[in-house]
C-alpha cells in the first residue's frame, strides 16, 4: 500500500525543499507565507468541525427517545 507522500522524504530532502523555497520567496515573504498557510489549515479544521457537529446533530435527531420506546 502507498505510504503518504511525506512519509518517503527524508531530512536531507527537506532541507533541500526548504532551501529552495527561501531562495525562490527570499526571507521576507516565507512568514506571510506560512501566515496564510496557517488560515488555511485553520479555516478547513473549522469546516470539518462544522461537518462534524451536523452529522452528531442529525444522529442525536434520529434516536428514539425512551417515551417512543415505551409505546
Amino acid at each position: 500500500m502507498n505510504s503518504l507522500f511525506i512519509g518517503n522524504l527524508g531530512g536531507g530532502e527537506l532541507l533541500i525543499i526548504l532551501l529552495v523555497v527561501l531562495i525562490f520567496f527570499g526571507g521576507k515573504k516565507i512568514p506571510e507565507l506560512m501566515n496564510g498557510l496557517g488560515k488555511g489549515v485553520r479555516s478547513f479544521k473549522d469546516g470539518m468541525k462544522e461537518v462534524d457537529d451536523s452529522l452528531n446533530t442529525d444522529k442525536e435527531e434520529k434516536k428514539p427517545t425512551s417515551e417512543e420506546k415505551e409505546k
